[in-house]
């Protein structure tokens, strides 16, 4: 199976955001953000896997500022670390706002975890990412690192939930 790298799967997607995405006030609901940012995550990672990718985790997502009706949201998203099955995407959300002449901001970044899986649903070999770059190798330890703290911490809480 040969490696691809973080170019062969990265994306960028945007919209402008509607009143039915948002409150009656103006302000557009969370939930249509993280439903965006999932979408570009099972994108990218389908695009590196080449079959069924479901979301396993997202980390913490804190909203840096409000992202309101007649926003563009730019959603960039890119693989920072890949496992055997398991598949580490950053996405990051820039909201531009068309009134103004003033630069898209950064509201938003989280990693999803993806795994690949078989016709049967069970866990299967992605290719590898291929390094180019000095920042790839830093995202890839990173994520790598994540990763692992992710996975012992899953191991704490089974063991903590079983009993003696």
């Amino acid at each position: 199976m040969d490696g691809k790298t973080v170019a062969d799967s990265k994306l960028s997607m945007s919209m402008v955001m509607q009143p039915n995405q948002a409150n009656p006030a103006g302000n557009v609901h969370g939930g249509e953000i993280m439903k965006l940012m999932d979408n570009a995550a099972f994108a990218v990672a389908q695009r590196h896997a080449r079959s069924n990718v479901v979301t396993a985790r997202v980390d913490e997502l804190e909203f840096h500022l409000p992202i309101y009706v007649g926003n563009l949201v730019v959603c960039n998203a890119y693989l920072t670390y890949v496992g055997r099955s398991a598949m580490e995407v950053a996405v990051t959300i820039m909201v531009d706002n068309l009134y103004s002449e003033a630069p898209a901001q950064c509201a938003l970044t989280a990693y999803f975890t993806l795994v690949a899986l078989n016709v049967g649903g069970q866990p299967i070999r992605v290719p590898q990412l291929e390094l180019v770059t000095e920042e790839e190798h830093q995202l890839f330890e990173e994520g790598r690192q994540r990763h692992e703290t992710n996975k012992n911490n899953k191991l704490k809480k089974i063991n903590i939930s079983t009993p003696a």
